[in-house]
């Protein structure tokens, strides 16, 4: 796969994914901020995880929005890498 189809890839999906990853990120840091820095109860800290983890879309999109989340993760991890270039072959000097 070229590098411009990476980008193409990458630029289109980036809008889409960064709301659902920006939101689980966001409490996922303040659970757990929450609970280790300012002692909050895990029952009050309790909305936040499900937030987290997409329980409010109820039992059968959840696994979907979890699934589709990791999935669009590893796909910016992997486009985002091979634009950087580091797996592209660099001509070898002959000194």
């Amino acid at each position: 796969m070229d590098i411009r189809q990476f980008r193409k890839i990458h630029r289109t999906l980036a809008p889409i994914l960064f709301l659902p990853f920006f939101i689980t990120a966001i409490t996922g840091i303040i659970y757990r901020l929450a609970g280790s820095w300012f002692g909050v109860e895990k029952e009050a800290r309790e909305f936040l995880m499900v937030i987290h983890q997409g329980e409010y879309l109820g039992e059968q999109l959840k696994p979907i929005y979890v699934f589709l989340n990791g999935l669009g993760l590893i796909g910016m991890l992997v486009s985002g890498i091979v634009m950087t270039g580091i797996f592209k072959k660099r001509p070898q000097n002959s000194d």
